[in-house]
Formats: structure tokens, sequence, C-alpha cells
């Protein structure tokens, strides 16, 4: 394992030094600045890359294989990785099942789990959503059963992100029907290649094939690829959709949107229109805003506290201010806005890319309008 710095330790200046160069080092022979999700064949080489160099978990414990880093210093990871255009990692592992096991796996799974998910050998997919069970995840109908010492499951989940890449998959199954929703829920780790898995793609609104749909016939894993206790996986879900949310709700997105929204209204030859610079510096504004509001939940995350409701908070601003920018953006590139490929070839002006990648972010990760009723019963308490 590499023995890293503490780079807590270091200024931020120093650190986000640390990070430009590491990137613009060893950034590898693969597209910048995509604004669709790379596959992992295509980003597996930037996967080993920080796998390799101890830099593909930031978040996680120095003594667990990560980085360590503090909020702030995983603010600058994320500005500098951003600003050079790096491409997203298959990150289901890094980012949301990880730090679940570190909380509630048993050390059996941790032993496994981790270090393969460190190396790459294992690449992860989410099966939470359902067709009837997407912002509303207690009214899941998938299925297991424990038959001696397996699971058999049966049912469907769907909106899997870049699932036809995950040799792995973690799925919130119905392990007790007599119950109210939320009390006979389980989490469960099951392998793709299992007897009975089936996966059938999606395309999005670019005609990508993002996300997958995932069918279990008759499925079995052992007893022991339960995380928490059998019916006790809501308690599991809702801190990894806690977890979730931060990250959705992470200023990532609308930071590289506010960049790219400069670079095209300086080839359109507006950037300093008082007028236009007046709508961008509001935006500008509303993008430090969230993310010293990320930086508040990530350190929660960070002190071990519990996550909760009002982080929906931090998901429908990031989604909503995400669209924001695309719009302006597609304004600012007026006849250039409709083009399916960036114009000139540089994806730093491809408006259209932006808008329809923007579009689906108020509903995955629950719904805006779900997640305005959470804050009025949660935490406004307001009638339900």
């Amino acid at each position: 394992m590499t023995t890293l710095p503490d780079y807590n330790a270091m200024s931020d200046a120093e650190f986000r030094q640390t990070v430009r160069t590491f990137v613009e080092t060893n950034y590898p022979d693969i597209p910048r600045y995509s604004l669709s999700r790379l596959h992992w064949d295509e980003v597996k080489p930037w996967y080993m890359v920080l796998s390799e160099n101890g830099w593909i978990c930031p978040t996680w414990p120095r003594d667990h294989g990560g980085m360590g880093l503090n909020a702030g210093k995983h603010l600058i990871l994320i500005e500098e990785f951003e600003r050079y255009g790096a491409a997203r990692v298959n990150d289901i592992g890094p980012v949301m099942l990880g730090p679940l096991l570190l909380k509630h796996g048993t050390e059996a799974q941790k032993a496994h789990f981790l270090p393969r998910i460190l190396s790459g050998e294992d690449v992860w997919a989410q099966g939470y959503s359902e067709p009837g069970a997407g912002s509303d995840l207690a009214a899941v109908r998938c299925e297991a059963v424990l038959d001696g010492e397996e699971w058999v499951i049966n049912g469907q989940k769907t909106w899997c992100t870049l699932g036809m890449d995950a040799n792995w998959i973690f799925i919130l199954a119905r392990t007790d029907k007599t119950v109210k929703k939320q009390a006979g829920i389980s989490f469960l780790l099951v392998p793709m290649d299992a007897q009975g898995v089936t996966i059938r793609n999606i395309e999005n609104l670019e005609l990508e094939a993002e996300f997958c749909e995932v069918f279990f016939d008759d499925v079995r894993v052992p007893a022991d690829h339960i995380v928490g206790h059998i019916n006790d996986g809501w308690s599991v879900a809702k801190a990894l959709l806690g977890h979730e949310r931060v990250f959705i709700g992470a200023p990532r997105l609308s930071a590289a949107a506010l960049s790219r929204l400069k670079r095209i209204a300086q080839h359109s030859g507006i950037w300093d229109d008082p007028v236009f610079q007046d709508r961008y510096v509001a935006l500008q504004c509303d993008v430090l805003d969230l993310s010293d509001l990320f930086e508040t939940f990530v350190d929660r995350l960070r002190d071990g506290r519990e996550i909760g409701a009002d982080v929906a908070m931090l998901k429908i601003f990031q989604s909503e201010l995400y669209q924001r920018i695309s719009e302006l953006m597609m304004q600012v590139a007026e006849e250039d806005a409709g083009l399916r490929h960036a114009p000139e070839g540089d994806r730093q002006l491809h408006a259209a890319a932006t808008y329809l990648s923007a579009r689906p972010t108020t509903i995955f990760g629950g719904s805006t309008e779900i997640m305005r009723n959470v804050l009025a019963k949660a935490v406004l308490d307001l009638p339900a």
C-alpha cells in the first residue's frame, strides 16, 4: 500500500499545486472535458493511475487505503480535476459502498471488498430504483428469500448508472412482507455474473447507454452477502442515501459548467457585455454558496456524524443551479446551441451536451418535488 503524506497538513495553496501537478503529469491519453460518462474500458487507465498512487478514494481513512482528506482539501481536489477536464471514474465503489462498508460491514466484508475497490478488481453498480420505487425507495418489490445458507433473489432494478460495466451490484431487497414497508428490507451484495442475472441497456437523452436495467431470476448468493442485519436494510440505505446526496450535491458539475459558460461567452464575443457579466457573477456567487454548503455536509461525514434530512437542500441547490447555468449557456451559444457535436471539436464549447446532461439532475437521487416534501416534513416540521 502506498504511504501517502498528510495532505491535510499542507496549506490549501500547496495542496492545490500538488493536485494540479499530479493530474497534469499523470493523466493518461483518454478524453478530457467529456460531458458524458466514459465506460470502464475507456476510463480504466485513469482509475488505475489513481489506484496505484493511493488517490482513488480521497475521503477514506488513510489506514484503509484512502487519502484521508478533510472537506476543504477534498473540494480542492474536485476543483482541480474539473479544471483539467479529468474524466469521472466508475466511483460507486469508492464514493458509496466503501464508506458504507467501513461503517456497517463485517470485518470479513471489509477485508475482502475494500482492497478490491482500491485495486479496481471490483467495479460496483447501485441497485436501488425499480419501476414504481424511485424516490419512494421503501416501495421496493425485488424480493430475497433465505433458503438455507443462500438468498434467492427475484425482481428488477432500473436506472443503474454504468451497471453494464460492473461485476458487482448492491441492492435493496424485500425480505419480509408482513411488516411496514421500511421494516422489511435488507441490503445485499450480488455478483453480476451470478446465474439468473440479466442486464439490458437504457439510452439517455444523448442516445448513449449510460444506464441499464438488471433482472434477477432465482439468483442465489451466500447468506453472508448481507450488510447489516436482516430487515434492517432501510437504516443502511438511509445512511448511503445521505452520503450519496452529499456527493450528488457536490459543486463540481456547476463549477465545471460555469467554466464552460465563460469559454462559450468568450467564443460568442459577449464576455465583456455588462448584462451578461451581471448574470454570470450571480451564478458564480451561487456556486461559491454551494461550495460552502457542500463543505458543511462533508465535514459531518468526516466527523462521523449522521447526515440528516436537511441534505436535501444540497441536492436541490446543486441540480437547479446546474440547470440554470446550462440554460444561460444555450442562450449565449446562439446558433451553436443546436449542434449534436462539439463546435470546432472543442468540448468546452458544447452547450447542448451540458444542457442535456443537466435535465435529469432534478430527478435522479430523489426528485426535487420529493426532496422539498422531505424538507417540509422532516426539517420544517410542516404537516404531511
